[in-house]
């Protein structure tokens, strides 16, 4: 019996015994491919030999149509929570972070909350701001027992840092990272990944992991692991196709480092001229995109406007 592809009328035929579908017979689709249907385990099992190349050939190509198709726009994070526009690249640069709130806020809503009189508190939340070390870890704290994945994760980065007062405690930071991924953070994620990569925070080197861990990450939006997964493929497997398509989607979101790669690759033919252009347009736009008046001014006033941020 061949594997063939199963028309999706709701009946269809074993792949194996070639039995059809009915009220009585329920037919179930390979869950790694969906190329062929079965009528039960066993079924499965006997086809197994004849079906397993078919089906790792076509479950890579699923995965890859879902890695390349997602997360191509950037992550909500990546947005200011009151203009509501892109925060330019480096996010950390252009932005303030409260711990209140675990929101990032550009620097032109800072600066535009400073005029109207609002100072020593969270722009988006009007929470005061911390003091000290001791009152921003309660504030993270007051956030992470609420399950928050992002200040799980910045927790975990307090950790692996030894900042906010606490003792640098690297397999802490791994496990709280695991808990903020677990709870859907990108950010986390890719910590993850790199810790995976480099073998640190007490972690042995896995390359597997790393790999999915840059891809989960990747497929929500954020952009550096979207990076990483092109560095990834040209290090780890010297495919310039693969990384070049990673770099594409990055450098379209904005990420210059991406952008930067794939001029390299053009000098020496690795990328096509349409290719090139098609990134560099899109890049620009990106760009474009995150600008305002509010936030050319601040970057004037740079110096007027914010305080210390703390650890």
């Amino acid at each position: 019996m061949s594997c063939v592809s199963v028309v999706d009328d709701g009946v269809g035929a074993c792949a194996n015994c070639g039995k059809h579908g009915s009220e009585v017979v329920k037919l179930k689709n390979c869950t790694a491919c969906r190329l062929v249907k079965y009528c039960g385990v066993d079924c499965q099992k006997a086809h197994r030999k004849k079906h397993k190349i078919a089906c790792k050939k076509r479950a890579a190509e699923l995965k890859d149509e879902q890695l390349y198709s997602q997360g191509t726009e950037r992550a909500e994070a990546d947005f200011c929570p009151l203009c509501l526009l892109a925060i330019p690249m480096p996010v950390a640069e252009h932005s303030q972070f409260y711990y209140c709130c675990m929101k990032k806020v550009c620097n032109g809503c800072l600066w535009a909350a400073k005029r109207q009189g609002i100072a020593n508190t969270c722009a988006f939340c009007r929470t005061t701001a911390p003091k000290n070390n001791e009152e921003g870890l309660a504030l993270v704290q007051n956030r992470v027992a609420a399950k928050n994945p992002e200040a799980i994760c910045h927790l975990g980065a307090a950790y692996f840092r030894g900042t906010l007062g606490l003792e640098k405690n690297e397999p802490r930071a791994i496990k709280l990272w695991s808990e903020a991924a677990e709870l859907g953070s990108a950010a986390a994620l890719c910590r993850l990944g790199c810790a995976y990569d480099q073998g640190d925070g007490g972690v042995t080197p896995n390359k597997a992991k790393a790999l999915r861990c840059f891809e989960s990450a990747a497929m929500k939006g954020h952009m550096q692991s979207r990076h990483n997964l092109g560095a990834f493929e040209l290090k780890e497997n010297e495919n310039f196709d693969r990384a070049l398509r990673h770099y594409l989607i990055s450098a379209k979101m904005g990420f210059k480092e991406s952008i930067d790669i794939i001029r390299g690759f053009f000098t020496f033919g690795q990328a096509t001229k349409a290719q090139y252009a098609d990134a560099l347009k899109c890049y620009q736009g990106a760009v474009e995109e995150t600008k305002s008046d509010q936030r050319e001014e601040a970057a004037r006033l740079h110096h007027l406007i914010f305080p210390t941020v703390l650890g």
